[in-house]
């Protein structure tokens, strides 16, 4: 069966390692706070918190708590707060070790596309062109393909760029894949699927 959205934000918590300072972008990886577990990693939003918690509970939402995406959050004990020229002074300044960000499409050569649709209402660029240029790891989360059953992981982006060459790793509702050398390369599988699956929901090239 194909990972559901936390399953997802489950597998991509497991790519952080104690000691790293993350930031999280808007949609499924806002999950990822819910499955840090006890490692120690300090979340970082760009509009001004670090060392964010895992969503509240219902009830006990405090609406002066906020995450990029203008969901609710909890505080820490370690958490402290700034401005947003602090905040993208981290993040141009290599301080952030890995982004984990959604996508509407990834180019077989790492290349990245989030933040618009021609034609549709665009609120603006956000933080993710500053994360992708100024992180150590950028790992996107995203479903395999589009509603109509097209691929999202493709030979070259169709929409305009958030940037060039920075995705490292991709996880889909499908399974696990790296940006290499010609191509992605399938790391690990959903459960019940296979990697002939996989090539045949993915447009871009996989290689061995």
């Amino acid at each position: 069966m194909p990972w559901d959205r936390n399953q997802m934000a489950a597998r991509a918590a497991e790519e952080l390692e104690d000691g790293m300072y993350v930031n999280l972008g808007i949609g499924i990886p806002t999950l990822v706070a819910n499955y840090v577990g006890d490692k120690e990693i300090t979340l970082q939003s760009e509009n001004g918190m670090l060392g964010m918690g895992p969503f509240p509970y219902e009830g006990e939402e405090d609406p002066d708590l906020i995450n990029a995406g203008k969901q609710t959050i909890t505080e820490l004990p370690k958490t402290a707060y700034f401005d947003s020229a602090m905040s993208f002074g981290m993040i141009r300044g290599g301080k952030i070790a890995a982004a984990i960000l959604g996508a509407m499409e990834v180019a077989e050569n790492g290349d990245l596309a989030n933040w618009m649709i021609p034609g549709k209402l665009v609120k603006g660029m956000g933080g993710a062109m500053d994360l992708v240029a100024g992180v150590k790891k950028v790992v996107v989360v995203m479903d395999h393909q589009n509603k109509h059953g097209e691929s999202k992981l493709l030979k070259e982006c169709t929409l305009p760029l958030t940037g060039t060459g920075v995705v490292d790793r991709i996880i889909t509702n499908l399974g696990v894949l790296d940006v290499v050398e010609g191509g992605l390369k399938i790391v690990e599988t959903a459960p019940d699927v296979t990697e002939d699956d996989i090539r045949a929901a993915t447009e871009a090239t996989i290689v061995n």
